[in-house]
């Protein structure tokens, strides 16, 4: 008797242990989603019907019946679909080029078209109003002048910051198509004409169609590009910047964020649907598509791939060299007077960016880690439901995130009204902004760790802590690594979810940026454009070091 309890003792207190980390592990994550994201939200509908000392639908029907609602709202729909349109083409052509041709210089593309994620959104502005302003590089040279500002300046902005999405979704569905059912068509006889259409577009149509909600959904709410270069072409985004900054009108401003929210939400349920059904499709054992040169279809797509990723070049490296311009257009001298920022602080916005950045990264990569360790010991009913509820603030757009942000925590009817004016709230709003893409990363890791290695753990005595730390971290290691950097990056330029919690005496890089180009300061917001950059370009090559050196590590590790 004496032995049986001696072993069943531990047994249950490791047990014990273990269910009380596992709900340590989810109900921390999931109090942040419900203090940080729903709570906010549900603030955000009580403002939109809140009437007087009561609440009713005024406020829609005022909205509703508002000739300028409206224009922005076709604004916006449009600007979403002609954006969609084209970088879901461009994309395609770029993807294309990358995955079924065989050419040189690949990884020129690949480098390039990364680019556009590694600035503000409205850098792309700013690089257009160089080239193509009245005062621009191309405008001067033709001797004429464009009017940049508009529909179709802001259509150009809109599709290069939405093209790598495009290219990185298509491309993950073309180099998925099994190269055995191509091999099986040029033995039939089919030519290359009827594979692209019999075999290449159907296989490819889901991952198409992921691309265009996503690039729709990303045009449909930002605001940085629509701020700089929009002009009087007005979108719901800078329809509820107006409603909130300009006329301090907040209930209102609730009114057309929820309006935002259902275009995009529609958009988002649309596009997990078709990446379902992508998934479904994916065979098991397939063999990957080894392109051979084809001169009358690869000099052709490599051309256009190029010119795609010259322009984008060009847009990008004209704000980085007009930020060594002494005076933009009449004095080309390359001076670095322009990054004495004037604007008042300086650049402690900057470093004051990579703190927050630093602390979304950090704070972000453990909570999704706790999370998904979490969930993976949970039945599958209790799981779900929290997993459909940490995907879910993919489908809000950051300015509606962030009017959110300012409607709950700006009151002093929450204990929460602490964490106003802080640099942790603007962390805060930054991970629940990307909270999606970082825990389905993750969630991918996890799904390729073994059952095996947490049962053999457990069987050798190991509770749910030392497994965490001995098995599962180490082998989701580049997956949390990859978050990190993620939200670091992401957290370092953007504009919509912040645009509304920066005070005179915090602020951030984007919206310093934008300051800067509202002041006049072009060549200004151009240099502090550039050391943003910089900043995340490091990032970039850091994440890319530390994966490598960890790759190394395991292949010497396995060798021996």
């Amino acid at each position: 008797m004496s032995v049986t309890q001696t072993t069943t003792t531990p047994t249950r207190r490791w047990a014990d242990a273990d269910r009380l980390l596992t709900i340590v592990c989810v109900g921390l994550p999931l109090l942040g989603l419900v203090l940080f994201f729903l709570y906010p939200m549900l603030i955000v509908f009580m403002r939109s019907v809140a009437v007087g000392d009561g609440y009713g639908l005024g406020n829609y029907s005022k909205v509703l019946g508002s000739a300028g609602f409206w224009r922005a709202t076709w604004h916006s729909l449009f600007m979403g679909s002609a954006t969609t349109a084209l970088s879901v083409f461009l994309g395609f052509i770029i993807a294309h080029g990358l995955y079924r041709c065989a050419f040189p210089g690949k990884w020129l593309i690949r480098s390039v078209i990364v680019l556009p994620l590694l600035a503000p959104s409205l850098v792309q502005a700013l690089g257009l109003i160089f080239l193509l302003g009245r005062n621009g590089v191309i405008s001067r040279a033709l001797g004429i002048e464009i009017d940049i500002y508009g529909f179709w300046g802001l259509l150009i902005a809109n599709t290069l910051y939405a093209l790598p999405q495009a290219v990185m979704i298509i491309g993950a569905a073309l180099v998925l198509l099994d190269a055995r059912t191509y091999e099986a068509a040029e033995v039939m006889g089919a030519s290359p004409t009827r594979q692209f259409r019999d075999l290449t577009l159907p296989a490819a149509r889901f991952g198409i169609l992921n691309a265009a909600f996503v690039c729709f959904t990303i045009t449909i709410t930002d605001f940085g590009n629509a701020a700089v270069i929009g002009g009087d072409y007005s979108v719901l985004a800078t329809e509820i910047y107006s409603q909130v900054v300009g006329q301090r009108n907040f209930n209102m401003g609730a009114v057309v964020g929820i309006m935002l929210l259902l275009p995009t939400v529609v958009s988002y349920a649309i596009e997990r649907q078709a990446m379902k059904r992508q998934e479904t499709g994916q065979q098991v054992g397939q063999v990957r598509f080894q392109p051979a040169f084809t001169p009358a279809r690869d000099l052709p797509m490599a051309l256009l791939s190029l010119l795609i990723c010259a322009g984008i070049v060009a847009v990008i490296g004209i704000v980085v060299y007009a930020s060594f311009v002494t005076l933009w257009p009449y004095n080309m001298a390359l001076s670095v007077k322009h990054y004495d920022i004037t604007l008042a602080g300086g650049y402690s916005s900057l470093w004051m960016t990579i703190v927050i950045s630093l602390m979304a990264a950090a704070g972000g990569t453990l909570a999704v880690f706790l999370l998904a360790l979490g969930l993976r010991r949970l039945p599958r009913a209790v799981a779900q439901p929290i997993q459909i509820l940490a995907a879910m603030p993919a489908a809000v757009p950051g300015m509606v995130l962030g009017l959110a942000y300012i409607l709950t925590f700006n009151s002093t009817a929450t204990p929460l009204y602490l964490l106003y004016g802080t640099a942790a709230l603007i962390a805060i709003v930054n991970f629940y902004h990307y909270h999606t893409q970082a825990f389905l990363t993750l969630m991918t890791g996890f799904r390729q760790l073994p059952r095996a290695f947490e049962e053999a753990a457990g069987c050798l005595g190991a509770g749910l802590a030392r497994t965490a730390v001995d098995i599962v971290a180490p082998f989701v290691a580049p997956m949390l690594i990859s978050v990190f950097f993620f939200l670091f990056m992401r957290s370092m330029v953007t504009l919509s979810a912040v645009v509304f919690l920066t005070t005179p005496h915090l602020s951030v890089a984007a919206v310093t940026i934008m300051r800067l180009d509202d002041a006049g300061l072009t060549s200004q917001a151009a240099a502090f454009s550039t050391c943003v950059m910089a900043v995340v370009c490091l990032a970039l090559l850091g994440m890319k070091a530390t994966l490598a050196m960890m790759g190394r590590r395991n292949r010497m590790n396995g060798a021996s």
